[in-house]
């Protein structure tokens, strides 16, 4: 959610700000706006709606410097209005803040300032930020600084500039990620790598507690009792281009014809060509320390936990929970040193996961992530990690991160299986050779590509589109009515297809769009029945099956042949197709679909 960037150099900040707000577009905003510090003034604007409204205002107002911040918002606190958009400032304008989360005490301390005589103009919690530090302030930003957020409660990522002490930036940061760029005579600051990455490839990750002064050529990082928070430099092995569309109209549909190369990555360095696997990378230390499992996350990686408690169940013998993250915490789990816990998050920064992964250190539970951003919140305080190395996902719809998360639980499950035994050797190396076929069986099911762009053409000017399935096939359901229900804004529902009679077999009328997953052979049958009754009641049905489903073609209005797979690895090809359906309807439908209304790519608040 939201996104900051910060610079400090010889450059004209503007640019560079402005920049780097179009590169973290995907995460969300419905306001944006910059603050600069030139000539000992700080110059501000901002605007509602699109990061063009703010660029055309900019472009009249001529503001320009060589320091300053910026940042989009998403709206929490407050309307998306000109007056609640960021930057915040103190009355006198010498202060000018710009923060990511949610000061959850903000009232109490509204009402503090407001006894001291202090004015607020906007609805929002972040305003209360530049007063506290004009209130603290006795000739030492840094300490001011340090005093406010002594003050705060909740969570914050904050970039501070001000005129009474030119020639600096001083940041903050806690539970919301904040990173900066190192440049020679020149420093940047984000709060995602690929908003400055066309500067620069080398970083300081900042930790819950730091703050930090930088200047265009220093750095000097503390915890927020002022003692010393040194860092390694991180090295970022992809390039600015890995993090732009190309050729694609839309880096959701690269994203989509990426994951062969990203499964790829995902199994490199984890397993050989002659199925053995990497102890280390494998994390097997954690599996020799827990009887059963938790597996702890949210939205489209929920959606990968189901699919990877069958396939840990199935191959380990281990028995495993699926937890949303955000619920986790407040049902009473019964964790203790011998439950683990796996988390997954692409970003490494889902607030409810972070907070998810703190509950069950406190249990003693030792906990592997599973994430995609190294040196991320969860990476740095998971006690094992597996990075899917999928690369950027900018898209706020996740597809990449999905399928190689997957992958990640499949090599997972092995590694379990490894120390369990409770699957026979020859059947677990007949999986490993499975999961190394994954990337060639969604190159196949790419090539469905355009046939699923006929189907969306037929289906896109629907209300209401309903998805069944059995086993992993409801699982794989779940995650494409997502997709449709978050870019296209078609309302969609999954259902258990045994479930169907149940009650959601009243929604079904004449021409219904009713599409089932059938990846099982054992329990194929079983779902054509329950098709049968949705067909009897006039439903226009759609089957992504396996070819060993006897009788789908002539079943379903429309038929899609997905490759012949074991069923416990089927979900990897099966969701490619369905992606894609929910691209080509947000495309024909006029949606924005790298940045569907409402959500953001990274939710670091609760």
């Amino acid at each position: 959610m939201c996104g900051i960037v910060g610079y400090i150099g010889d450059k004209n900040a503007t640019d560079i700000l402005l920049n780097g707000l179009e590169s973290l577009e995907y995460r969300g905003y419905d306001s944006a706006g910059i603050s600069v510090l030139s000539g000992g003034h700080i110059l501000l604007c901002k605007e509602r709606g699109r990061l063009s409204n703010l660029r055309e205002k900019v472009a009249a107002t001529d503001i320009s410097g060589n320091i300053g911040i910026g940042h989009t918002r998403w709206a929490t606190h407050g309307a998306p209005t000109q007056i609640n958009a960021h930057p915040h400032a103190n009355k006198a304008g010498d202060i000018v803040v710009v923060h990511n989360g949610i000061i959850e005490n903000y009232e109490v301390l509204r009402e503090e300032l407001k006894n001291e005589g202090y004015e607020f103009i906007s609805e929002t919690d972040t305003e209360v930020v530049p007063h506290l530090i004009d209130y603290y302030y006795n000739g030492d930003l840094r300490e001011a600084v340090t005093k406010t957020i002594s003050r705060l409660i909740g969570s914050y990522a904050l970039c501070v500039i001000s005129s009474r002490e030119d020639g600096k930036i001083v940041v903050a940061r806690e539970g919301s990620p904040l990173i900066i760029g190192l440049g020679k005579g020149e420093n940047f600051i984000a709060s995602d790598i690929p908003a400055v990455l066309s500067y620069t490839k080398d970083f300081y990750l900042l930790n819950d507690g730091d703050v930090a002064v930088i200047t265009e050529n220093s750095v000097d990082i503390t915890d927020k009792n002022g003692a010393p928070s040194p860092k390694d430099i991180y090295h970022v092995d992809y390039s600015a281009e890995d993090a732009t569309k190309g050729d694609y109209e839309h880096f959701m549909l690269k994203e989509i014809f990426e994951q062969p190369a990203a499964i790829k990555r995902t199994l490199i360095g984890r397993i050989d060509e002659n199925l053995q696997i990497d102890p280390v990378e494998m994390n097997k230390e954690f599996f020799e320390k827990v009887d059963r499992l938790y597996i702890v996350a949210c939205g489209t990686a929920y959606h990968a936990g189901l699919v990877g408690k069958r396939a840990i169940e199935t191959l380990a013998g281990i028995p495993v929970e699926v937890d949303l993250a955000s619920e986790f915490r407040y049902r009473g789990p019964l964790i203790s040193e011998k439950t683990g816990v796996i988390l997954i998050s692409q970003s490494g920064e889902t607030a409810d996961t972070l907070a998810a992964l703190r509950l069950a250190h406190t249990y003693g539970s030792p906990v592997l992530s599973i994430t995609n951003v190294v040196g991320s919140s969860v990476a740095r305080e998971s006690d094992y990690v597996f990075y899917t190395y999928a690369g950027p996902e900018i898209a706020v719809a996740s597809t990449k991160a999905y399928t190689t998360q997957l992958v990640a639980l499949y090599l997972t499950a092995v590694a379990a299986a490894e120390i369990t035994k409770k699957t026979p050797q020859n059947l677990l190396d007949f999986f490993k050779k499975e999961i190394l076929s994954l990337p060639e069986k969604v190159t196949e099911v790419l090539n469905l590509n355009d046939d699923v762009k006929k189907l969306a053409e037929r289906i896109y000017k629907e209300l209401d589109v309903y998805f069944l399935g059995r086993g992993l096939d409801y699982s794989v359901a779940l995650e494409a009515s997502l997709k449709m229900k978050e870019i296209s804004y078609i309302h969609s529902d999954t259902y258990a297809s045994g479930e169907i009679k149940h009650g959601p077999i009243a929604l079904i009328d004449d021409g219904t769009v009713t599409i089932a997953i059938i990846t099982d052979k054992q329990i194929s049958g079983k779902t054509l029945s329950n098709m049968k009754e949705v067909i009897a009641r006039g439903a226009f049905t759609v089957g992504f099956a396996s070819p060993d489903c006897e009788d789908c073609e002539k079943t379903f209005d429309v038929y899609f042949k997905l490759p012949k797979s074991s069923p416990l690895l089927a979900p990897v090809a099966a969701i490619v197709p369905l992606q894609l359906l929910a691209y080509h309807v947000s495309c024909l439908k006029g949606c924005d679909v790298d940045k569907p209304r409402n959500l953001a790519k990274s939710v670091t608040v609760e």
